[in-house]
């Protein structure tokens, strides 16, 4: 089996800077309901998103709180939203919580844009 392109995407940025990055993306998407990005960070942000929706849905207690907030740390009104608003919904739902839409390509540097929304 082959390891290429088995892990996650890059970015062309730092570890840390993509960790703040990533954080700060799912934040938008949480508080927002939607995120206009880049079409590989707009996977990875879902990739997390997703992540943290499985996590919440098991119920608001200590561990999951705990959890949560060491993936977001620094934005407590975004986790509350995730543990009251989102993950509710998707109780029933296994998985599959985000879509991504393509939106083509910026004018600018004709990078693809895509937006991620709650499914």
């Amino acid at each position: 089996m082959s390891s290429h392109q088995s892990g996650r995407r890059k970015l062309n940025v730092t570890a840390p800077h993509k960790r703040a990055m990533m954080r700060n993306q799912v934040i938008s998407l949480i508080t927002n309901g939607h995120l206009v990005t880049t079409k590989p960070r707009a996977k990875e942000a879902s990739r997390l998103a997703e992540k943290l929706v499985t996590i919440a849905r098991e119920g608001n207690n200590f561990n999951t709180r705990r959890r949560v907030h060491s993936m977001l740390p620094y934005k407590q009104d975004a986790i509350i939203k995730l543990f009251n608003e989102i993950a509710p919904k998707y109780a029933e739902r296994q998985g599959g919580y985000t879509r991504v839409i393509s939106l083509g390509t910026r004018a600018s540097d004709t990078a693809p844009i895509a937006r991620v929304e709650w499914v």
